[in-house]
């Protein structure tokens, strides 16, 4: 896809796209590369994926992907402790109906959180994910610059587990809240298993995958802000692995 810009800020390779859909079909692409180059090396490939609004139009484009999904292991980020998983807002559930239904991976990972078996499916997810190094992350940004649920006053770039409970941020609820995942922040769940940043950023390649006019601020704090806690995004501009996708909106504050 053709970029409207191309740019660098420390460390981070920023590719600013006209359109939502140009943003999902590039990240997209590069995605496919990094599976395949995977693939051919070792046999297989594992990936984490994000979940959320804005990460529809890059699924959409990979399940259509001449991909051997048979030699894929796929992982997610975070889910909610006690939501039932037919819940709508469940993430396990978002991935399957918008990736998983189309096509057959080796194994899906999926994050276990009842309440009375956390402490241990933390570990074990931890351990699968040590178990299997990841090639690829696939992650988004949020309104207030978290990645997965690691948001500020919560964030921590040098966290010591992989996976843990945390405390989800008034700003995370109500962006949940926003998008439709659930009717008001009094239904919400007040905590959820998450990866860790060093989890996320220990994959081999890192797309931040970050459209919609309504990431603009967290983008300009993420790429122009001081790199603190304070907006967690902030990190990828350390990360030399990582390739931010922006649209015309969500760059429409920072890179022109």
């Amino acid at each position: 896809m053709t970029t409207l810009k191309e740019t660098k800020i420390d460390d981070l390779q920023v590719s600013v796209y006209s359109t939502n859909e140009a943003l999902g079909q590039a990240a997209a692409q590069e995605a496919v590369e990094v599976i395949q180059a995977a693939i051919a090396k070792k046999g297989e490939a594992n990936i984490i994926l994000a979940t959320g609004n804005s990460q529809l139009t890059f699924l959409a484009t990979l399940r259509q992907a001449k991909i051997e999904w048979a030699k894929v292991n796929v992982f997610h980020m975070d889910e909610y402790i006690n939501l039932p998983p037919n819940h709508p807002a469940s993430f396990p559930l978002f991935l399957q109906r918008e990736l998983l239904d189309y096509i057959k991976v080796k194994k899906f990972f999926s994050v276990q959180a009842k309440a009375d078996e956390i402490e241990r499916s933390c570990h074990e997810y931890s351990a699968a994910l040590r178990a299997h190094p990841i090639d690829l992350c696939a992650l988004g940004i949020g309104e207030n610059g978290h990645l997965a649920f690691n948001a500020p006053p919560f964030a921590e770039f040098n966290a010591p587990l992989w996976v843990k409970v945390i405390k989800l941020a008034e700003a995370s609820r109500q962006q949940q809240v926003g998008e439709g995942h659930f009717n008001s922040v009094e239904e919400m769940p007040t905590h959820a298993i998450t990866l860790t940043i060093p989890c996320l950023l220990a994959a081999k390649r890192v797309l931040a995958i970050v459209p919609e006019a309504r990431k603009a601020h967290a983008v300009k704090q993420s790429l122009t802000g001081a790199i603190s806690e304070s907006c967690p995004g902030s990190i990828l501009r350390r990360a030399a692995h990582a390739h931010l996708f922006l649209d015309k909106e969500s760059a429409s504050d920072t890179v022109k």
